[in-house]
């Protein structure tokens, strides 16, 4: 393709993508390899952007997990689809780290869906579980917003 590895058209290819919303490395160069630009242009470019911090893969994945955990999404979740974005799992990690409190994430979110009173059989217990985990929550996180296992 015709102007496809000039720099000031991949630059605006580029800029016009960021305008748009925040996006990571690995994402960037997927899109812009859609868009038929030269490989080695691409790399060129993103290492520039990322020396300028006008790309941080960091700074998205903070971002997407205090986005993301505001609407109710758990940790779990969070981990694949970062990862899935090509995001680096310690960076992933610091931002799940620096979230918000997890247990007390999953306490909400079930009171708000649910209502404040403990579920009475089994079977709403599970049903409540089966939300929080579908949400991305640990184990531990849905027994910390379910309460005791003491139903009769």
């Amino acid at each position: 393709m015709a102007g496809r590895a000039d720099p000031r058209t991949l630059q605006a290819a580029a800029s016009t993508l960021l305008a748009r919303r925040d996006h990571p490395r690995a994402e960037m160069r997927a899109r812009l390899l859609a868009q038929g630009f030269d490989a080695g242009a691409v790399d060129e470019l993103l290492a520039a952007f990322v020396e300028q911090r006008i790309i941080d893969d960091a700074r998205y994945a903070e971002r997407y997990v205090g986005y993301h955990a505001a609407r109710g999404r758990g940790p779990a979740r969070l981990r694949r689809e970062l990862a899935g974005l090509g995001i680096e799992e310690s960076l992933i990690q610091v931002a799940l780290e620096a979230g918000p409190d997890w247990a007390a994430l999953a306490r909400e979110l079930c009171a708000r869906k649910f209502g404040s009173r403990p579920p009475t059989a089994w079977a709403e217990k599970a049903r409540r579980a089966r939300f929080l985990q579908y949400r991305g929550f640990s184990t531990d996180h849905i027994r910390s917003a379910l309460g005791a296992d003491d139903l009769d």
